[in-house]
């Protein structure tokens, strides 16, 4: 252990998204090849000397305690645990967090010497799995609100990989079977079918943890909100949504030193006859058991929305993936032009 595909596989899916900014720290781990990144997990990050490496990706995270801080992550997972290698910044960027991550290495600040909160998920601890809207994201719940954390891979095809890797270890695992189910009788039965809501697609995992995909009333409540944004009157059976991604919205800053520019997660949802940007919570839906109240803000808000029609022309950088594409749109404060014909556009 290990075989040679799989330290070339790790050692390709080792490198930092390019748009992302992440600490030296991070930069190190991202430095590491084949079996000096294997030992790096084995010296530094394990926790039972046996434990296998089996798959490493990169993406922003969420946790369910500070819903609105994103940060960088080297996500990785063993036969026994994911282990998630923070980015050191992510312990300062919110004071409400001081009880959620311990403190004691603080004193490492000023030195050379740089620090990377490593947050462990044991598997033997996961209960289920939701996999967000065309794969774009997916949450991992544990017992408790410390242990619910979403990944935003904004990548149908990390996120497969890493599902398909996660199911491959939990097979693993050896638990003990689940209580045969009692026999119920028929109005118990009936009563707790009749809830008039439609539960997700579940998977059941022969280790007990659940896969939840989202079902096609996700997308009809989408389209529903969607709906309720736009100005103009809308058939609602006409309403399709075309495309659901995980965006980046850049916010440009025209400073004296230097031109620097922000990246605000954004998801963009484009219909037939418009163009939105939401914010969306992706680590509260849905609500886990332990919630005893709901999140204190809506899944969807809206950040912004134009109708294409107004769309004059969308430029696209030559830059590799990630693309970047500005929409430029006509700036007509009224969007019903037959309201101006009646003024005096020549007086004085």
């Amino acid at each position: 252990y290990p075989s040679e595909f799989l330290m070339q596989k790790i050692t390709e899916d080792n490198q930092i998204p390019v748009h992302l900014h992440v600490s030296v720290s991070l930069q190190y781990v991202a430095g590491l090849k084949g079996r000096a990144l294997v030992e790096f997990f084995h010296s530094n990050i394990a926790e039972v000397e046996n434990e296998e490496l089996r798959h490493l990706m990169w993406s922003s995270v969420l946790f369910y305690k500070t819903p609105t801080v994103e940060v960088m992550a080297c996500v990785l997972l063993s036969t026994k645990a994911i282990y998630f290698l923070l980015d050191d910044s992510f312990i300062h960027a919110d004071e409400h967090q001081s009880d959620f991550w311990n403190k004691e290495n603080s004193d490492c600040e000023n030195s050379s010497f740089h620090l990377s909160c490593c947050f462990v998920l044991k598997l033997n601890d996961l209960q289920s799995v939701n996999v967000g809207l065309f794969d774009q994201y997916f949450r991992i719940t544990g017992h408790s609100a410390d242990h619910i954390v979403t990944c935003l891979t904004r990548d149908s095809y990390n996120t497969h990989t890493f599902i398909q890797q996660l199911m491959a270890v939990l097979s693993l695992l050896a638990r003990t079977p689940s209580p045969e189910p009692v026999d119920k009788d028929f109005y118990s039965e009936f009563g707790s079918k009749n809830t008039g809501k439609m539960e997700n697609y579940e998977l059941i995992h022969s280790s007990r943890v659940k896969f939840i995909y989202p079902n096609e009333e996700e997308i009809g409540d989408l389209a529903f909100l969607v709906a309720e944004k736009m100005d103009s009157l809308t058939n609602l059976p006409s309403l399709n949504i075309l495309l659901y991604v995980l965006a980046f919205q850049v916010n440009h800053f025209e400073g004296s030193a230097q031109n620097t520019s922000s990246l605000q997660p954004k998801t963009l949802i484009l219909t037939s006859s418009d163009l939105f940007l939401f914010d969306e919570d992706y680590i509260s839906y849905p609500l886990p058991e332990f919630a005893k109240e709901p999140p204190k803000r809506d899944k969807y808000q809206l950040a912004d929305g134009r109708r294409i029609r107004d769309l004059d022309r969308v430029l696209m950088g030559y830059q590799t993936y990630p693309q970047a594409l500005t929409f430029v749109f006509d700036d007509v404060q009224n969007q019903d032009l037959m309201q101006n014909l009646t003024l005096d556009h020549f007086g004085e």
